[in-house]
């Protein structure tokens, strides 16, 4: 196991509990950071539907829209100059707010009117009819417009977060968890080596006991041996005194 495989740690009891926080904390980590992919990619996939299904209908809708502009400048003339010249602000306007999504914020775009219609009545006039068909077909395009320019920066945000989402599951699923697992395999192996270590040196050391213990009882079986063997030499010397000492007092 080359150290790039694992983390430069010393091998204790403590680093050994300190990997296992670690690996789960790790774990823990992947398995949110997986829920909050397969979320975003979930609302990924909508947001795709719906951009596709607003673009088929943003044309059909355009279309229309050129058509009833092309009748209204056939039936009343060019009426750029009038209503150019009666616009002193925007009726549509737009405003945000934000969606969370697992913790990303989305923008939203929402259109709205602002005040009253400036051609209200223009119904009542010659072509009026087509002009206010002409509005109201652009009027929708426009809510279109928005509502595709919010789903295309929802889109393209989601798409970089879901991006950095996976990179980062990959990281602790192929880099972080694997280290941190041969790391704590490295310090499981050196505890058990320096454990059958320990156990070897306390092996010797009793053997060594033993030896001593059974020498030195060796040694005073010996020494008691010798010590008996003197004594039993000793005694006919006394006996061979006493007799002597006996034939002189009957002399």
């Amino acid at each position: 196991m080359s150290g790039k495989d694992r983390l430069n740690v010393f091998p204790s009891r403590m680093a050994m509990a300190m990997m296992k926080v670690r690996l789960k904390g790790a774990q823990k980590g992947h398995s949110l950071l997986k829920k909050k992919a397969d979320a975003l990619t979930l609302r990924f996939r909508m947001i795709l539907k719906k951009i596709i299904e607003t673009k088929v209908l943003m044309g059909d809708v355009m279309k229309e829209a050129s058509f009833s502009l092309a009748e209204a400048k056939f039936t009343t003339g060019d009426f750029n100059h009038n209503v150019l010249q009666n616009v002193n602000k925007a009726q549509m306007k737009v405003r945000t707010k934000k969606d969370n999504v697992a913790g990303v914020m989305l923008p939203i775009f929402e259109s709205y009117q602002d005040g009253s219609d400036s051609y209200e009545l223009t119904g009542l006039s010659r072509g009026g009819q087509q002009i206010d068909k002409l509005k109201k077909n652009y009027a929708k395009a426009i809510q279109l417009l928005v509502e595709l320019a919010s789903l295309q920066t929802s889109f393209v945000t989601l798409d970089e977060v879901i991006k950095i989402t996976n990179r980062r599951v990959n990281a602790i699923e192929h880099v972080i968890i694997p280290r941190i697992e041969n790391t704590l395999s490295y310090i499981i192996s050196e505890l058990d080596e320096r454990e059958r270590e320990e156990f070897f040196r306390l092996k010797k050391i009793q053997e060594k006991k033993k030896k001593n213990k059974k020498a030195a009882e060796d040694l005073k079986a010996k020494r008691k041996a010798d010590g008996e063997e003197k004594e039993m030499d000793e005694a006919p010397n006394i006996l061979n005194e006493g007799m002597d000492q006996d034939l002189l007092f009957t002399d």
